[in-house]
């Protein structure tokens, strides 16, 4: 059984499996707790058993389960139907129920696999001009350019993000007027980057990965832990900033909107 729930707290999702869709959870319950009606969050019983919960926000869900908790085949048909009453954009959950769900939802759902990393530090920060308090305006139009789902969503990416930021949940950074890349979250000493872009004409000059290099030496010495995904195509060149491959899984995306990239 699937079914929205407000009674949830800190506790609760620290039960969750240790994963980024867990991370993500925690981030917005953080940002926003349970008293807007833009983030819901909802749990997954099984015969009585409380299994695992999700967030929806902004059109994505966030899928994870407690430890030791499994998913059995009926949860996850009960899940596709879920997904298709509510239509977000995306899905994403752990690998072994990705695969299944796809299946399930590949009619409506272009799947893809991800590969997540994480950084390993060589202690030697570069000497390079970063902007590490941004003003949101310059970032997002940089953005705006390399991103087709932010072209027309301005004023949601902007409260969202500058609420994440005031509350140490997020960050940006700026190098130029020309590449940036923003933090999704910074939790339990993790944090996940997100959205990394640069201006058309400016492409093809390293800047991108000069700047994640400098992230994640940055991040390092604050003792926080750099993890990104990254679609099959841009494997090899996460690899050469100094990203270690840690896993794969798949993301499900709706096939009747723009691609998230």
């Amino acid at each position: 059984m699937i079914y929205q729930t407000k009674d949830i707290d800190l506790a609760l999702i620290n039960r969750l499996r240790d994963n980024n869709y867990s991370r993500r959870i925690k981030s917005h319950f953080l940002a926003y707790g349970t008293k807007y009606d833009f983030l819901r969050f909802f749990f997954m019983d099984y015969k009585g058993e409380r299994l695992g919960m999700f967030s929806e926000f902004n059109s994505a869900l966030m899928i994870s389960t407690f430890e030791g908790k499994e998913l059995p085949d009926e949860m996850l048909e009960e899940l596709a139907g879920f997904v298709r009453m509510l239509k977000p954009f995306s899905v994403e959950l752990e690998r072994q129920y990705g695969e299944k769900l796809a299946v399930l939802l590949d009619d409506e759902y272009r799947s893809e696999k991800r590969t997540e990393f994480t950084y390993s530090p060589t202690g030697k920060l570069p000497p390079l001009e970063v902007d590490e308090l941004p003003k949101l305006d310059d970032v997002y139009k940089i953005l705006a350019q390399c991103f087709p789902r932010l072209e027309d969503s301005y004023e949601m990416w902007l409260t969202d993000t500058s609420h994440r930021i005031r509350r140490g949940l997020s960050q940006s950074f700026l190098m130029g007027d020309y590449t940036t890349a923003t933090i999704q979250y910074i939790i339990d000493k993790i944090a996940l980057v997100g959205q990394v872009g640069t201006v058309p004409e400016e492409r093809g000059k390293m800047h991108a990965r000069t700047l994640l290099y400098w992230i994640g030496e940055r991040l390092w010495q604050q003792g926080i832990s750099v993890k990104l995904f990254a679609r099959p195509h841009r494997v090899s060149y996460y690899e050469e900033i100094g990203f270690k491959a840690m896993g794969i899984d798949t993301v499900l995306e709706r096939r009747d909107e723009k691609p998230s990239h």
